[in-house]
């Protein structure tokens, strides 16, 4: 069994947006030489989300509008986290989309459903953060 490991670095310039990582996990399997296994990808830090969804920026409003409504940013006080920070919602926006993905490889492709895509959702921005892409099988 072949085992394969790759990190994506980010430093986005907003505090929320939405990042089509597709490619660059494409290009991870092309490297992995793997036909037929499973591929992870997960954020590594706790503000910061990997799903999988359709890329069609309407529905990107809709996600920040839903998101903001469950756990919004202001006003800071509203959490007993915030303080240091100011990211408690970032956490909760995690929570909500969710850590990582584990999509199956097949023939050297990734087995998506019609218009899945994966995406990094960063709930805390102007700062390093890193995703990991780990590929195994044959």
């Amino acid at each position: 069994m072949k085992s394969y490991r790759s990190v994506l670095e980010f430093d986005l310039p907003q505090r929320r947006q939405f990042v089509n990582i597709t490619p660059q996990v494409e290009q991870a399997l092309k490297e992995s030489g793997v036909r037929e296994g499973l591929c992870l990808v997960n954020a590594m830090n706790i503000t910061a989300s990997v799903f999988i969804n359709d890329d069609e920026s309407g529905l990107h409003a809709d996600f920040e509008k839903w998101l903001e409504r469950l756990a919004p940013e202001k006003p800071y006080s509203q959490y007993a986290h915030n303080g240091y920070e100011d990211n408690a919602d970032a956490h909760m926006k995690r929570t909500v989309m969710g850590r990582e993905v584990v999509v199956a490889v097949t023939d050297g492709w990734l087995d998506f459903g019609t218009w899945e895509q994966i995406f990094y959702g960063e709930f805390d921005g102007k700062r390093k953060k890193r995703v990991l892409i780990k590929i195994i099988g044959e």
